[in-house]
């Protein structure tokens, strides 16, 4: 399902608070994302962090690799975190992980 023109237009503003430095490339991925049917019901501001989140851990970092030696999805997401965040630190996110946040 595509998203509604003004759902489309506030996701597009969300992304442009969270992520003002982040690639083109990037972004398109991440609204690609934030804009498909499992995130229609999430606000979203919502949809667009976990899009962003699960963009980065995927592309970014090691942690497909780490899911494939065996680790499970927790221990995968916790040993990417600094990684995850020095991504997101370099397109000057307004928001980063927590690592000390039950939902990584």
């Amino acid at each position: 399902m595509i998203a509604t023109t003004k759902r489309r237009k506030a996701i597009a503003e969300a992304l442009t608070l969270l992520l003002p430095a982040a690639p083109y490339s990037e972004i398109e991925a991440i609204r690609a994302e934030a804009g498909s049917r499992h995130m229609k019901e999430l606000p979203p501001s919502i949809a667009v962090w976990l899009a962003t989140v699960a963009h980065v851990r995927h592309q970014h970092t090691d942690y497909e690799q780490l899911l494939a030696e065996g680790y499970d999805r927790d221990a995968a997401r916790f040993f990417v975190i600094d990684r995850t965040n020095e991504v997101l630190t370099s397109w000057r996110a307004t928001r980063l992980l927590d690592p000390d946040d039950d939902d990584l």
